[in-house]
């Protein structure tokens, strides 16, 4: 199969819009990073994202909405999480939370492994706004990469993860935010944090306590297993680069918080943000890991960054990252 890489504009639009109709895949952006999207009402299609990614069929997916009408349509909300419920989507939406809810049958077994539970969410991104309006159904997206693999945040980067496996990948420029969605799971009318991103602990803090998953338990959303978002190349997390040493003929990469400190014998250096900016180091994060994985090493060393706001998140993907390591 040849894959298309093009512009997203009102043609390119309508083509991706004509694929998703006969039930293929296509590559798109989102403001979090690039998903894969097939119709999430359509098993058949939402297969199709399992074999291009080689993703295993018990971690469930996300479901992107093309109005909030259609919330009610695949999820069925009980009447004491209804007001936390619109409170949230108020507040987030359209942007990077993902909603746990209940589902109703309408939805695949695929889309959710089976459970009972669907996550959805309303994105920002004005690609992404304009395929959902012009396709009028919901389409399942996790992001456009192999399983487990660092995510794309550029239409080049899904290209080199997809290349020969799907038929077009629409190019919008580099997302926005660079870590998915935070993933919330509502349940009697409490939260808990499935998966931190773009939406911290601190904005949802006004809307009740915000505990996280409770460990090893079964996957209710993407992004719970312990490795995941992983470079080929082994990964070691550590507080400070300054006192590490490579092992002897070692070639080591440095994904650096802020600077360097000192001299230490890195073969390439990547630094998240210089002026330590969160935002701007979850913007670089996946890129920034990527390059270093191309670069031909033996180790990649990343420095942890303060675990507060969107740290939380950096932080969830850098663990999971240097999980294999």
């Amino acid at each position: 199969m040849s894959t298309l890489l093009l512009p997203a504009d009102p043609v390119t639009i309508a083509q991706a819009v004509d694929l998703l109709a006969r039930g293929d895949v296509v590559a798109l952006p989102t403001e979090t990073v690039y998903g894969l999207a097939a119709d999430a009402l359509n098993a058949n299609a939402v297969a199709k994202i399992f074999e291009a990614k080689e993703r295993p069929f018990f971690d469930p997916l996300i479901v992107h909405l093309p109005d909030r009408e259609w919330l009610d349509r695949l999820t069925q909300i009980p009447p004491d999480a209804a007001s936390l419920v619109e409170k949230l989507c108020e507040k987030f939406w359209p942007g990077p939370l993902t909603l746990v809810l209940p589902r109703r049958e309408i939805v695949p077994d695929i889309v959710t492994s089976g459970l009972p539970t669907v996550a959805v969410r309303m994105s920002s991104h004005a690609v992404l706004r304009a395929v959902l309006d012009q396709f009028g159904k919901p389409l399942a997206a996790p992001s456009a990469n192999r399983f487990g693999r660092i995510s794309p945040t550029t239409a080049e980067h899904v290209m080199t993860e997809l290349r020969g496996r799907i038929p077009l990948i629409l190019d919008g420029g580099p997302a926005l935010h660079g870590v998915e969605s935070t993933i919330l799971a509502i349940d009697g009318g409490r939260m808990r944090i499935l998966r931190n991103g773009p939406v911290t602990r601190e904005d949802l803090a006004p809307f009740g306590q915000v505990p996280d998953a409770a460990r090893g338990e079964k996957p209710q959303a993407p992004g719970q297993l312990e490795s995941h978002y992983a470079p080929r190349t082994p990964m070691r997390l550590v507080k400070s680069a300054t006192t590490f040493q490579p092992a002897p003929s070692q070639r080591c990469g440095l994904l650096a918080w802020t600077s360097p400190r000192t001299g230490a014998p890195f073969s390439k250096i990547e630094i998240l943000s210089e002026r330590a900016d969160l935002s701007e180091a979850a913007t670089r994060l996946f890129a920034a890991m990527r390059r270093l994985d191309e670069a031909g090493l033996d180790l990649i060393v990343a420095e942890e960054v303060p675990e507060t706001g969107l740290g939380c998140a950096i932080m969830d993907r850098l663990r999971k990252a240097a999980a294999r390591g």
